[in-house]
């Protein structure tokens, strides 16, 4: 097992909304830790920088007061320890913070605050101070008590003492205001991620309620029962899911019901003809060539009708296959012109044309001349010699392009209207009429199958008229070959 799936793997054992709640709780508190470490770096440079102007400050003050007259003398400072003591008496140190005067290789004045006496006497402060009293400058001083001290040396002297003007800034006093800021930001964000998890959590499970309730909804869904469905909330992608879940579950019963139909339909009227043929195998006398001839006279006569039912229930399920069609452009007046000169061979009736129209169509011009030929076929049985069967084509706006067969024979009741386009439904059965009622309903296929429906109405003063009623601008999935 490769790296990848074994992450798979480990990730499948936890449910959607703890891998959501997981990733809402990560993401918020590296968010939250990544503001925090900004602020903190922010604020730390921003510390440096007060430290590093305050000893400027310091340094400007001290250079100030050196170059300016002494108050006593009312002339320049002479004594180095008169210049230091002075300025240290005029400036009140801050509380991070340590002046102090050094000369005689010691420290000798100090600024009252309360690192000064303890930390003047501290030997690493006095070796900083001892190796910058002549060049001067700054050093960091890194203590165990004190934490790091900013130490900054301005030498100073006369003609009888050599000095210096030492400036010590306390960066942990500093520091110290800011962590406990930061603590505070720290419990804060801890208390927020806390409740921002806990929030995640509640919707996760409240937006992936619906999937539950289709998983269990498709748990309970059997290949005999396909009527559950989800109930639809809200107006959101998982409604939309839901909805296309139902959708799909109503197209697969209307699909599963169909076949179920559709084979004990078939099962039905397959039934007759074997026992026909079994009945008579059985019963035949081997011994009388006059019996053995009828027999198989009879049985080749059944096993062509049963045939002729195979081929129809092979038709009729092949016009739901994407490939059984072929669209290509079709004039429509010629082909109603042609369709009719193949319908005189049909039988002995007075054929007419109602109308044609002058149309250019998109279908399978063989399944729909099929079809046609079927309705005519169909009024043939139903009306007599001399009686008139008509064909016709027309587009409108209203309807879109029909092309019909109309007859004046005895017409369709009404109860029968709908039910004689089902699969092994017939009407009236005139005599001698061998047909096993699949002819309407590969005709009803054909037309549903361009995106049209068909149907039958009343003509007056007798008679009726089949009506192929096709999209002039038909629908997407009704033109697999386009």
């Amino acid at each position: 097992m490769t790296t990848d799936a074994r992450s798979a793997s480990r990730l499948a054992a936890f449910s959607v909304r703890t891998r959501i709640t997981v990733a809402v709780a990560l993401l918020v508190g590296l968010a939250l830790a990544g503001a925090g470490l900004v602020v903190y770096a922010l604020e730390s440079a921003h510390i440096e920088q007060s430290v590093a102007e305050q000893v400027e400050q310091e340094l400007a003050e001290f250079a100030a007061l050196r170059t300016g007259d002494d108050p006593e003398t009312g002339e320049q400072f002479t004594d180095v320890t008169r210049l230091i003591e002075l300025f240290l008496l005029r400036n009140v140190p801050d509380d991070d913070e340590l002046l102090l005067g050094y000369w005689n290789g010691q420290p000798q004045k100090l600024s009252a605050t309360r690192h000064a006496r303890e930390f003047a006497g501290h030997q690493p402060f006095i070796d900083v101070i001892d190796r910058r009293a002549r060049t001067g400058g700054t050093e960091r001083l890194s203590t165990e008590r004190w934490g790091e001290v900013v130490v900054t040396v301005q030498p100073v002297r006369d003609n009888r003492t050599s000095g210096a003007f030492v400036i010590a800034n306390f960066l942990s006093d500093e520091h110290q205001e800011l962590n406990r800021v930061m603590t505070t930001y720290a419990i804060i964000s801890a208390l927020s991620l806390g409740l921002v998890t806990a929030i995640a959590a509640w919707l996760a499970g409240r937006l992936l309620r619906p999937l539950r309730t289709l998983r269990d909804t498709t748990e309970e869904i059997t290949e005999t029962d396909l009527s559950q469905r989800i109930p639809e909330t809200g107006n959101d992608d998982i409604t939309a899911l839901t909805r296309t879940f139902n959708e799909m579950l109503e197209r697969l019963e209307v699909a599963f019901t169909g076949q179920r139909d559709f084979l004990d339909d078939a099962g039905h009227e397959l039934k007759t003809p074997l026992t026909v043929i079994r009945g008579h195998m059985e019963l035949v006398d081997v011994t009388d060539p006059e019996d053995v001839r009828s027999t198989r006279v009879l049985l080749l006569d059944e096993i062509d009708r049963m045939s002729r039912l195979v081929n129809d229930l092979i038709m009729l399920a092949k016009t739901d296959r994407p490939g059984f069609f072929d669209l290509e452009p079709v004039n429509i007046a010629p082909f109603t012109q042609t369709v009719l000169e193949k319908c005189r061979a049909l039988g002995d009736r007075d054929w007419q044309l109602d109308e044609k129209a002058e149309f250019l169509a998109h279908l399978d011009e063989q399944r729909i001349t099929q079809a046609l030929l079927q309705l005519a076929q169909n009024a043939v049985k139903h009306t007599s010699t001399g009686d008139v069967v008509a064909l016709g084509s027309r587009v409108d706006a209203e309807h879109g392009l029909q092309l019909w067969v109309r007859d004046t024979g005895c017409g369709v009741l009404d109860a029968d209207k709908e039910r004689i386009f089902d699969r092994f439904t017939r009407s009236v059965v005139p005599s001698g009429d061998e047909g096993f009622g699949l002819g309407l309903s590969i005709v009803r296929a054909i037309a549903a199958a361009h995106g049209g429906t068909a149907h039958v109405e009343d003509v007056e003063p007798q008679g009726a008229r089949f009506v192929l009623t096709l999209p002039v601008r038909p629908k997407e999935d009704a033109w697999p070959g386009s």
